[in-house]
């Protein structure tokens, strides 16, 4: 078990973060455990640009503290990295060596392109984007990268983040309409100096990973009073960033502090990085921003668990295997089988039938997961299934997709689907409900069809006339009778959202 265990430390400027990554006996990734402490590094530099000895020797001890978090969990392999506070820091040699000797842990001083690099890696690994703009706003640095066909065109590192531009422009977190003004135009100097090209490829989103953006994506979805906590992929329009923006820069530090979302250590450097963050977005011309719950520490496991392939192909494939796998209890032969059937069901109901784009998409994906819910509790287990899907990282979906697919994939009829899509307005409307039981009653019918759990129907013809859905066993092992009471069941509820009656013929074995 040592070796299938990775630990990432990150010593970034505003936080010193561990994360513990397993891979089980299943073949899944999972986060085992994972710990924070402040740091604030970047204000901690003194007149020569250099971190106090004082300060090397707290960070000594929280490096050690997680070592022994990594000893009991058994871990095999630690990287430790170091990003924008040493790298900027007059003494980076001295703190390294002084760190390195006393915890014995190499620690890779990575470089602003690497660091663009990796974040870009956890990034394009939890998100199905094509193209756009990445941006990390630490506490010393910001790293902002261009991204065309899920491939780094171009990234910059640029020296300042949240923590320095508010030793710099904002002492005690408050940000005026002059220093507001200055720090937008140290910002525009920056990017004319270094990075003109940003420039030149206008309305492209703006996706934000690291502290800042996932700060912004909490308390907007706390101001919104949105009913889904996730923040991967969660879109904010620009207009809608300014307002909250201002809101914030108006408040003083201590009413600032009980703004619903926001976390105490973010209390004063949370309008200069969203500062910072408008700022790029004005200047590159985005369309709207997106929130990215990976980054750095994701990007640096995926580079060193698959050294030789670190870029997924298919995000969503890859996140709902590793969902699957992460529950061994649901029987993998019976939701493979029952995936296949419910995909032969679709091919032949879109071409008849009015059904959005992405159905064929939502239905794959319920109908793997369908069955996860029983690795709490057999009785229910839809129950359980719907909060697993919804709690869970399924990469690679709108949240809105990710929510009907959790209910497509626990659907129990109509009035249950209005219940969730009450809990969830008004991501969830009309033609959300009717989708979500029209799917939902498919993957009914292909649990029915495979009801023994034996893979009995080898293969399934299917053809509609007479208002009739035929399904013909052509090839199937024994009478099939359990499977031609299921869909005799469903019937009359299929016929309500198909307009289609099920009928199971079966081979005559007389």
């Amino acid at each position: 078990m040592t070796e299938q265990r990775i630990g990432i430390i990150d010593i970034g400027s505003n936080s010193i973060r561990l994360v513990i990554y397993e891979r089980t006996s299943g073949g899944a990734q999972r986060v085992i455990d994972g710990s924070k402490r402040a740091a604030r590094l970047s204000e901690r530099l003194n007149d020569d640009g250099a971190l106090p000895s004082e300060t090397i020797d707290e960070l000594v001890d929280m490096i050690n503290h997680f070592r022994l978090i990594c000893a009991h969990h058994r871990t095999g392999h630690i990287r430790a990295v170091a990003t924008a506070a040493i790298r900027n820091a007059s003494n980076r040699s001295e703190v390294l060596h002084r760190i390195e000797a006393k915890t014995g842990l190499p620690i890779e001083l990575l470089s602003g392109e690497e660091e663009a690099g990796y974040g870009f890696l956890g990034m394009i690994n939890s998100m199905a984007v094509r193209d756009g703009f990445l941006i990390d706003i630490g506490g010393g640095s910001t790293e902002v990268s261009l991204f065309k066909d899920r491939t780094l065109v171009h990234s910059v590192s640029f020296p300042f983040g949240c923590v320095s531009m508010t030793k710099r422009f904002a002492k005690g977190g408050m940000l005026g309409d002059q220093q507001l003004r200055e720090l937008e135009q140290y910002v525009a100097d920056a990017v004319e100096g270094e990075a003109a090209w940003l420039k030149r490829t206008p309305g492209l989103p703006l996706i934000g990973v690291g502290g800042t953006a996932r700060a912004l994506g909490k308390v907007h979805q706390a101001h919104s009073r949105y009913p889904f906590e996730s923040t991967n992929n969660y879109p904010i329009t620009g207009p809608s960033a300014d307002e909250l923006f201002e809101l914030l820069r108006k408040e003083p530090l201590d009413k600032r502090s009980k703004f619903p979302g926001l976390s105490k250590d973010r209390v004063d450097i949370i309008v200069p990085g969203v500062a910072i963050l408008r700022a790029i977005f004005r200047l590159i011309g985005s369309s709207h921003y997106i929130v990215c719950g990976a980054g750095l520490r994701d990007g640096l496991f995926f580079a060193t668990r698959f050294p030789e392939r670190p870029r997924l192909d298919d995000v969503l494939t890859y996140s709902v295997n590793n969902l699957a796998a992460l529950h061994p209890e649901a029987p993998m032969q019976h939701t493979s089988h029952v995936n296949r059937i419910v995909l032969s069901l679709m091919d032949v109901l879109q071409g008849q039938l009015p059904i959005p784009e992405q159905a064929r998409q939502l239905i794959d994906v319920a109908s793997i997961l369908h069955r996860i819910g029983a690795s709490i509790d057999y009785y229910d287990y839809r129950k359980h299934t719907f909060y697993l899907m919804t709690n869970s990282h399924i990469n690679g979906l709108s949240h809105v997709e990710l929510l009907m697919c959790a209910a497509i994939a626990s659907y129990k009829g109509k009035n249950r689907v209005k219940q969730i899509a009450a809990a969830y307005k008004p991501m969830l409307g009309e033609a959300e409900i009717a989708v979500i039981c029209k799917l939902g009653t498919l993957l009914q019918l292909a649990i029915a069809l495979d009801r023994s759990e034996t893979q009995a129907i080898g293969k399934l013809g299917i053809e509609i006339s007479g208002g009739k859905l035929h399904l013909r066993a052509i090839r199937a092992e024994g009478m099939l009778a359990v499977e031609r009471k299921e869909a005799d069941a469903l019937a009359a509820d299929f016929k309500k959202q198909w307009g289609l009656t099920p009928i199971l013929h079966t081979p005559d074995y007389r």
